[in-house]
């Protein structure tokens, strides 16, 4: 590990993803045992999830189980195994999601909204060894991690960090406009629990020039709202 001196952390993470519900497949049936058997055929038709992952709650083994994008993302080469990312703050996981929702609008010319829709904002305990983008030595290379597009510094990085048997990369969120802090790890061994500590339910409203997130619930008023004009650089960058 000449390259790198990870040290042991413990830290709770926030993800934010589409809501999943069983009612998207009830409306393609009429019982509930017709319902099993549709969700037991759709489960067959997805990637097998590695035996050592299976005791693990589906929100967490997931970003394991699929392959990446063609270009990757930004700790995941298009070669690479999974990796889970998470934030330290809710609005930064908001912020994440919702730039590429954002850019997903910007993609459909015919929209000019994607109106409100479910997402699940969820928190879970990691714990393992870590790397830190933001302190020294890695401090001073702070443009190649965050640049809006490259990702190549990023993915190279992650590949010496797994085979260095580092589990997380701590760095800073690109889409949230006060940059929160981030995880990402690069094994599933670093999950400190397995299944979620928190689940919470979030209306996502995605418009040109803004980005809502409202919390959906009755007891608390949370919302979080971003500004798309500080993401209108990073689109085209990654456009051209």
């Amino acid at each position: 590990m000449a390259e790198f001196s990870p040290v042991q952390i413990e830290l709770d993470v926030w993800r934010a993803v589409e809501a999943q519900h069983r009612v998207s497949t009830m409306v393609l049936v009429d019982t509930l045992d017709e319902q099993a058997l549709l969700e037991r055929l759709l489960e067959q038709s997805k990637p097998p999830v590695a035996q050592p992952q299976r005791a693990l709650h589906w929100l967490l083994f997931t970003p394991f189980r699929y392959p990446p994008l063609p270009s990757g993302s930004r700790f995941r080469a298009p070669d690479d195994p999974g990796v889970f990312y998470g934030a330290d703050e809710r609005r930064t996981s908001c912020a994440e999601l919702g730039y590429w929702r954002w850019r997903l609008l910007l993609d459909s010319p015919a929209l000019d909204a994607i109106e409100p829709m479910p997402q699940t904002v969820f928190k879970t305990p990691l714990r393992g060894t870590a790397i830190d983008l933001r302190q020294p030595p890695f401090l001073a290379q702070r443009a190649r991690w965050t640049h809006a597009s490259d990702y190549q510094a990023c993915q190279d990085l992650a590949h010496r960090a797994r085979l260095a048997g580092v589990q997380m990369i701590r760095y800073e969120s690109v889409r949230d406009p006060q940059h929160g802090g981030c995880a990402v790890l690069l094994s599933h061994a670093a999950f400190a629990a397995n299944a979620p500590t928190e689940h919470q339910t979030w209306m996502l409203a995605v418009y040109r020039n803004r980005v809502v997130w409202r919390l959906d619930s009755i007891f608390d008023q949370a919302a979080f709202e971003f500004d798309t004009l500080a993401w209108r650089g990073d689109a085209l960058n990654q456009q051209a």
